[in-house]
């Protein structure tokens, strides 16, 4: 019995020894490891143009309604829905015989108004010799003179219906009033247009060589545009491909790759929303935009100049501050506060925090902490703003 405990006692000063040999071989081993291999960049200084973006919608140079100016049936559309018409070119016809027979009508009326002036003309001139010679009352001749100037009055009237009612003719023919490219009508041949609910307006024919692109921005936006591009538009000069400064990005993201300028700028903020409605105007020879579409301008508001910028993925964020991994000299790794003045993209502009030139940590940062010395690795970050 004394043998088999002392057997027992052997076995555990031999675990306790090995135990104690393989902690301090692994306190050697991490002793001896050497730093982890961690990727930096450093913090840049430079001129930082800072961009925004706004939800747009785009509208042709001109956009035209055509309008059924008079109410009939639709008898004929003499064009190719979605394909350019010139100024003047019949576009669509409705039945003018209720208007070619107002006309005859009204000219009737002035054949009629002009029989009774030459017939007021005539008694006018009748009594007044008779008038002289006392032959007559004078009231006699004042009657004669009323009824003469009613009947030339009748006249006018009569040529003015005349008039008119050649223009309710005319309208009958509506034709293109400018240039451009005209949409798909909006009423069938056969159809009653003109009144309600039946089409008023047909169509719309719209300029889109050059399209106008209207967004809006907040006053404090407003007065950063206004000093750095907006008062350009005072000048007198003409456009220049220097205030082409503006980018457009379609609905599928694509970039459209003319730049646009500043047009126009609306009188007054928006109390109660505190915008203000901008123009922007983009070339289009190509006619890939039309009246209609949703757009985003990116337009810069300011330059940030000696601006200290580092990647967005060098930040930590907890409870809304912003903090770095900062490598000194000594390649030990230490936490720092940064106050970040905005955000560019894929960088960010910080304001408190750095100095030029710092190493910041940017790939890892799960695997580092205040006080570990790691091997930097300098790497160049390529924006992709």
């Amino acid at each position: 019995m004394y043998k088999t405990i002392y057997q027992i006692s052997v076995l555990i000063l031999v675990s306790i020894g090995a135990i104690f040999t393989t902690s301090c071989g692994t306190e050697e081993v991490k002793k001896e490891m050497p730093p982890q291999q961690i990727s930096v960049v450093k913090v840049l200084q430079k001129d930082v143009p800072i961009y925004n973006n706004y939800v747009a919608q785009i509208y042709g140079a001109k956009d035209i309604p055509i309008r059924a100016r008079v109410e009939g049936y639709l008898e004929g559309i003499s064009f190719a829905e979605g394909k350019r018409v010139v100024e003047g070119q019949l576009l669509y016809v409705i039945d003018d015989q209720p208007f070619v027979a107002e006309v005859n009508a009204q000219k009737s009326k002035v054949a009629e108004a002009h029989t009774n002036v030459v017939k007021a003309k005539s008694d006018l001139d009748r009594i007044k010799p008779l008038a002289e010679q006392k032959a007559v009352s004078e009231s006699d001749l004042d009657a004669a003179q009323a009824q003469y100037d009613a009947a030339k009055a009748a006249l006018k009237a009569a040529e003015a219906n005349v008039e008119s009612a050649e223009i309710n003719l005319s309208y009958t023919q509506i034709k293109s009033p400018i240039n451009g490219i005209i949409g798909i009508t909006k009423a069938k041949v056969g159809e009653f247009v003109g009144r309600d609910p039946n089409p008023v307006i047909l169509n719309t024919v719209s300029s889109v060589q050059e399209v106008i692109v209207k967004f809006y921005i907040t006053e404090s936006e407003y007065l950063m545009l206004a000093r750095e591009h907006l008062n350009d538009n005072e000048s007198t000069d003409k456009d220049t491909d220097a205030k082409d400064v503006l980018e457009l990005v379609l609905s599928d993201g694509s970039v459209y790759k003319r730049k646009g300028r500043f047009d126009a700028v609306d009188a007054q903020v928006d109390p109660n929303t505190g915008s203000i409605l901008v123009q922007a105007k983009f070339s289009n020879p190509e006619k890939l935009l039309r009246p209609g579409m949703y757009a985003k301008v990116k337009a810069e508001l300011k330059i940030e100049k000696n601006a200290l910028v580092i990647p967005q993925r060098c930040l930590s964020e907890l409870q809304g501050q912003y903090s770095v991994f900062v490598v000194n000299d000594s390649n030990q790794v230490s936490s720092r506060q940064v106050t970040v003045s905005s955000k560019v993209g894929d960088i960010c502009i910080i304001s408190e925090g750095l100095k030029p030139n710092e190493k910041l940590v940017i790939d890892g940062l799960q695997k580092v902490q205040s006080g570990v010395v790691i091997s930097p690795q300098l790497i160049e970050f390529k924006s992709q703003n």
